[in-house]
């Protein structure tokens, strides 16, 4: 693989802006390259063994001329020297690097002189932009420390040791090293001493360490977070955003999971940082040995020299950072068990099986031959002419599309990965999944295939049309298909087990709970994306109410049902439509009343605009009328067109006349701009599909109206998908022009800054 490309791959998505121009610098040298190409000199005489007289010559100009000769530079380097580098000061204490090209004079140095000012450039971006980055991270150790400190001192209060504990604070300084703050030991032995104090020795406490170790705890409260439904109840009637310690096991075992996420984002932190540096430095040597390859002169062991002498090339803080973190997770949160610290730290990624690859194909055939089985019968049988095919639409059509609807959505999903994957939107950071716990787009369509082969063979064992002459009834073994298939959906999706990608099902089932509960937890974007996604899954929702009155109202032997005529059924009818906007509107008031963000008040204002659009059209289907018809179409129509503005944007960003990407934005991941036109058009087209429920679009051809409804149920699948795909891409983007590739992780601990500053 060429470097580039694997410069590309492995590279820091939402950094890429801070990375080595690898590509710009490569076409430079191409220009160098077919420069000499085309003014290849002729063939010259041999030269004098120590070289030509013009050579010495023009390199005693260009030396006399430019600057005088160093003094570590010998008559012998002298001989090939073709670049100076200097270390400019600015302005910021920035130390610049300036690389002085000697043979400009000659034929095509033009094009080299272009060449090392812009590679001077990329590499003082590069190290300005590590420094800053170390920087952050040391001030974020030093925080840890603190953090460190306090949970030591909670531990030694909670346990209450009965052996000699010396009071330390260990720290790192600005190079990272550990440093003594008063103290003498480190966190390690600290940890040594808590666990020998709880398995109990000859030795007494010394009081005067004691209490001095414990002292922090007078000077540090507990950040309060509104993130679960007991802090939020308890923050409305309270502004304090902290409380005091209770000294609890409770408590104790928060703050160190606290902690240990803390830590682990950290160590993450630091290891992005370091492959950055190595990364960078790897692409500076390739580039300048590169050069010397296509020049035929000797430039790269100068500016290497200069490289290894730089701050990114000579700072090991990363390294020694690293090397505590490793030490202190090990002591403190893995029980000093080495090896699985390092694997919680360093968590691999899901491998890739040969018999994932095998049961999809396998099950993606055993789809199609019974998709294709299904519509031979149907022909074979003539069901589309038979007089209970009103009777099968009516009933079991209702049973068995909640599962098309499934299917269509994760294969939609499963299309999204591919994308996301292939355009480099990392959206295993976006979604917040643990490293290794995300799913590929086959394993999403794995489960999707396997969904749809329960659910057709379902179809095939339901497609008798005839009623038992003895019985008078269908076979009950056969009507209760359906709900057995939903019941081991069910199972499937809260089997506790460690089977079937249960990481990612209770990924899935904790957003759940934050979107039933919304106004209790903190919202984030997997919470109101999943809510999203449940916006498209209305008649989805319906069908699963569908389920309830079918099979405990209805009597299914006879695939008969009353749930029109019901009232209740009517009234949930309506509910179950509004519930996914409702979780929609109520996560944008939290965000606008915890974030005080206005834009997040107008997208509750078009959710709840959503909301009365369907209600009105709901119960316009219900009772029809002029009047309610009228008013079904004006909310709707403004509904629909709220939504497609926010969608083109707001969410994918879109519609930016002044962006030098004509009516899109400044940067687009996808490089055929057609895509994203097409998207828009289908968008808004499919958006205005709702519509059809006004118009009265009840039957066409031979579609029975359940179908009709289900085909435009999938539209909104599919157009879902489309909306998936900008939309990550343009928080993907977004997160790239912030440099933003890192989880902000709440600390446990706030100190109290006005005893620090008594102190």
């Amino acid at each position: 693989m060429k470097f580039g490309k694997e410069l590309s791959l492995q590279m820091v998505q939402e950094w890429q802006e801070a990375y080595i121009d690898y590509t710009n610098l490569k076409s430079l040298l191409k220009d160098i390259l077919h420069f000499k190409q085309k003014n290849k000199p002729p063939q010259q005489m041999p030269t004098l063994p120590n070289g030509g007289l013009n050579r010495r010559v023009s390199l005693y100009r260009a030396f006399s001329g430019l600057t005088r000769r160093p003094s570590n530079i010998t008559e012998e380097d002298v001989e090939d020297q073709v670049i100076l580098v200097n270390a400019v000061q600015q302005v910021g204490s920035e130390c610049c690097y300036h690389t002085q090209f000697l043979k400009s004079s000659e034929r095509g140095g033009e094009y080299e002189l272009v060449f090392f000012r812009r590679l001077d450039d990329e590499f003082n971006k590069v190290s300005q932009f590590y420094k800053m980055k170390v920087g952050l991270v040391l001030n974020e150790a030093q925080e840890l420390n603190k953090q460190m400190d306090a949970l030591i001192a909670l531990r030694l209060k909670v346990h209450k040791p009965t052996v000699p504990f010396e009071d330390v604070i260990p720290s790192w300084d600005s190079k990272g090293n550990r440093s003594p703050v008063c103290k003498e030991m480190a966190h390690m032995e600290v940890i040594e001493e808590i666990e020998k104090s709880q398995r109990g020795t000859d030795h007494k406490p010394e009081a005067d360490s004691t209490l001095a170790s414990l002292d922090v705890l007078n000077h540090v409260k507990i950040n309060v977070k509104l993130e679960t439904p007991r802090s939020t109840i308890k923050g409305i009637f309270t502004d304090s955003k902290y409380r005091d310690l209770t000294f609890s096991i409770q408590e104790l075992r928060e703050v160190e999971e606290q902690l240990k996420r803390a830590f682990f984002e950290f160590y993450q932190k630091l290891r992005l940082l370091k492959s950055y540096s190595f990364l960078n430095l790897l692409a500076v040597s390739k580039i300048v040995k590169k050069y010397d390859k296509i020049t035929s002169r000797s430039a790269s062991k100068a500016y290497l020299k200069m490289v290894d002498n730089s701050y990114i090339g000579s700072s090991d803080e990363v390294t020694k950072l690293m090397e505590r973190v490793e030490a202190t997770y090990i002591k403190h949160f893995s029980n000093a068990n080495r090896s699985k610290g390092i694997i919680a730290l360093r968590p691999k990624a899901r491998p890739e099986r040969h018999r994932t690859t095998f049961c999809l194909g396998f099950f993606s055939g055993c789809s199609v031959a019974l998709a294709v089985g299904i519509g031979v019968i149907i022909h074979a049988r003539n069901i589309f002419n038979h007089d209970r095919r009103g009777q099968y639409m009516e009933n079991m059509f209702p049973l068995y599309s909640l599962f098309g609807f499934i299917v269509l959505h994760l294969v939609m999903y499963s299309a999204n990965v591919f994308f996301w994957r292939r355009y480099r939107v990392n959206h295993p950071f976006i979604f917040g999944f643990k490293p290794g716990t995300d799913l590929g787009y086959r394993q999403v369509f794995l489960v999707g295939a396997g969904l749809a082969v329960l659910a057709l063979a379902g179809v095939l064992s339901n497609l008798d049309m005839d009623l038992d002459p003895r019985t008078k009834s269908f076979q009950a073994l056969t009507e209760l298909v359906p709900l057995g298939l939903v019941s081991v959906l069910l199972l499937i999706t809260f089997c506790p087990f460690n089977i079937m990608y249960r990481s990612s099902r209770f990924f899935l089932l904790r957003c759940l709970l934050h979107c039933v509960f919304a106004p209790l937890y903190k919202v984030t974007l997997p919470d109101f994306f999943l809510a999203d996604q449940l916006t498209s899954q209305v008649q989805a929702l319906r069908c699963l109410e569908f389920y309830i009155c079918y099979y405990i109202g209805g009597d299914f032997r006879q695939r008969k049902n009353s749930c029109n005529k019901s009232q209740i059924f009517q009234i949930f009818y309506l509910i179950v439509a509004v519930i996914p906007y409702w979780f929609r509107f109520i996560q944008c008031i939290r965000r606008f009343v915890e974030e005080k963000d206005k834009m997040q008040g107008y997208n509750g204002l078009k959710y709840l605009s959503t909301i009365v659009a369907v209600v009105i059209r709901t119960i316009y289907e219900q009772k029809m009328g002029t009047t309610l018809k009228i008013m079904a179409g004006a909310s709707s129509m403004i509904a629909a067109v709220a939504n497609t503005y926010w969608d083109l944007v707001i969410d994918w960003g879109l519609l930016q006349w002044h962006s030098k990407n004509f009516c899109l934005r400044d940067k687009i991941l996808v490089p055929h701009k057609s895509v994203y036109f097409i998207a828009m058009i289908l968008d808004v087209l499919l958006r205005f599909a709702w519509l059809q429920s006004i118009l009265g679009f009840r039957e066409f051809f031979f579609f029975h109206r359940t179908a009709v409804t289900a085909i435009f149920a999938c539209l909104e699948i599919l157009r879902r998908g489309i909306w998936n795909f900008f939309r990550l891409e343009n928080e993907h983007l977004n997160n790239v022009g912030n440099y933003r590739a890192f989880k902000s992780v709440p600390l446990p601990f706030n100190y109290n800054e006005d005893d620090d500053k008594d102190e």
